[in-house]
Parts: C-alpha cells; sequence; structure tokens
C-alpha cells in the first residue's frame, strides 16, 4: 500500500511539474530557445551630406546724401560704368544683364521706396538670394549692392560704390558673370532720392540637382523612426515590469517584436535613401565642379 501511494505521489508530483512547465512554456521560449526580444538596429543609418554652398554677398546699404537735383538715371549706364570700373581695376570680364536679375533689382528697388526700409532684407523677411531665386534666378554666387541718395550722374552712383570695400568687392568679384540694375526716384522718409541697386551672379550650371522628393522622404523616415525608438523603449519598460509568467507579458513581447521588425525594415530602407540621395549630390558637385 505505501508504494502505491508512494508511486501515486509521484505522478502527482510529474503532473505538476507538466503542467508548470506547460503553463511556463513560452516564457521558456523566450528566455532559452531563441525566439528573444529582438533589439532594434541602432547603428548609424548615415547624415545626408552638405549640398553645394550658395554664397550670397552683400554690405551694409550705402546712403550718400546728396541734394535734390534734376538729373535722370539710367540703369544701362550704371551698367556701363560697373563694367568700366570692371575693366580699369584689372581689365576683368565685364558682366552681362540678365532679365530675372534684372526684374528682382527692380522690385527691390520700388519695394524698397513704397515700404520706406533700406535693407538687404525685406520688412517680409525676403532675403537678396531669396529674392532673385524667387525670380527663377538659380545660383552658384550671387551679391546684392544698394545706394540712396542724389547724384550728378551714374558716374557718381557707380564711384560711391567703388569707394565702399563691400561694395567695390561686389562689383569687381571675379566670380561674378551676369548682373541686373535698377534706379528708381521717389520719397524716402519726406526726402526726394534715387535709388540703386545692383544684382550679381553667377548662374548655377546645368547640373542634374538632388530629388528633393527624396530629401522630403528622409526626413519623414528619420522622424518616424524617432518615435518608433520611442516607443520601443516605452514598451521594453512595461516587460520589465511585468512578470514572466503571466499572459500579458507575451503579449507585450509579440507587440514590442512587431515595432522592432518595423523599425528596423524602415531603418534599412532609409539607409538606402540616403546612400541614393548622397549619390545624387556628389554628382551634382561633381557637375559643378567640372568633373
Amino acid at each position: 500500500m505505501e508504494k502505491y501511494k508512494a508511486i501515486i505521489l509521484i505522478v502527482l508530483i510529474l503532473a505538476l511539474a507538466l503542467v508548470f512547465i506547460f503553463q511556463g512554456g513560452v516564457v521558456k521560449l523566450y528566455n532559452y530557445f531563441g525566439i528573444n526580444l529582438q533589439k532594434p538596429d541602432t547603428t548609424d543609418i548615415g547624415n545626408v551630406i552638405k549640398e553645394i554652398a550658395r554664397e550670397v554677398l552683400t554690405s551694409s546699404p550705402l546712403n550718400v546724401g546728396g541734394k535734390e537735383n534734376q538729373v535722370i538715371l539710367v540703369k544701362e549706364k550704371v551698367l556701363a560704368q560697373t563694367n568700366v570700373q570692371r575693366y580699369n581695376n584689372g581689365m576683368l570680364f565685364p558682366l552681362t544683364e540678365n532679365a530675372k536679375l534684372s526684374a528682382a533689382a527692380e522690385v527691390k528697388a520700388e519695394d524698397m521706396l513704397k515700404n520706406e526700409y533700406f535693407e538687404h532684407v525685406s520688412p517680409s523677411g525676403v532675403t537678396s538670394g531669396q529674392l532673385v531665386k524667387s525670380f527663377g534666378y538659380e545660383y552658384l554666387v550671387t551679391g546684392e549692392n544698394l545706394i540712396r541718395g542724389n547724384f550728378s550722374g551714374e558716374v557718381e552712383m557707380v564711384q560711391d560704390w567703388m569707394n565702399s570695400p563691400g561694395h567695390r568687392e561686389n562689383i569687381l568679384n571675379t566670380k561674378f558673370t551676369e548682373i541686373g540694375v535698377a534706379v528708381a526716384k521717389g520719397t524716402y522718409k519726406g526726402q526726394t532720392v534715387w535709388v540703386g541697386v545692383q544684382e550679381f551672379g553667377l548662374p548655377l550650371p546645368n547640373c542634374p540637382e538632388a530629388d528633393v522628393t527624396l530629401k522630403n522622404k528622409i526626413d519623414t523616415n528619420k522622424k518616424k523612426l524617432d518615435q518608433l525608438y520611442s516607443q520601443i523603449i516605452t514598451k521594453e519598460k512595461e516587460i520589465d515590469a511585468e512578470s514572466k509568467t503571466s499572459e500579458k507579458y507575451n503579449t507585450l513581447v509579440d507587440e514590442y517584436n512587431a515595432m522592432v521588425a518595423e523599425y528596423n525594415l524602415l531603418n534599412q530602407e532609409t539607409k538606402k535613401l540616403i546612400s541614393e540621395y548622397n549619390n545624387q549630390i556628389t554628382a551634382f558637385n561633381d557637375c559643378v565642379a567640372g568633373k
């Protein structure tokens, strides 16, 4: 009889052990058989390399004063005198007039008189670089000279610019190949004055630029990756706080692993997009450099 009791006891112990193992089986799989908590790929996905630098060269606007007179200034003569100065100071190639730059210069001159400001940045926040681009002028280098006052003629206006180091540098800059000029007369804070504008430019070569939509996709993916990573960390904390023998634990692990899988897939996709975009930037820079 005692022998049977011992056998029954052993059977009961084994049964209880099997129940325990069965109940904890899924947890043990996670811990010991490789269906572990997955890890997000946190290796550096790389950065978008810098695009070619576009230069904008300006100097403080030049107010020369002077008494009001009946002189009429003509933009063509201002352009001619500008090229005279380039020739006399190193026999530089003359600047050719660009219609887009001239249109930008005219708008700038009229806008300063209308809104009574005298700055390279308009009251609405438009910079000289943004201004010429708004007229469809794509540039590698651009520059802007501003002058206000009354003059005896175009020669004096250009000479006043030449007497100012920063403005002189723009006029004699060997990078520039094109120019737009505007002169306008009007009332500025109660005084009748002339405003002169020079918009200089070195146009962008006909090179294939990088795909903007590709760059936008990269930026969107990076934001999504940051969000997913934050969610993964939060879920990991939930798992750590949960008992490994509970049903909820396994659910949390499944949710965690699904998020990690999504993260890693998006991460790999973004790496490829960055590589593709950087190749486009490199090709663009090589083209601009004449390689």
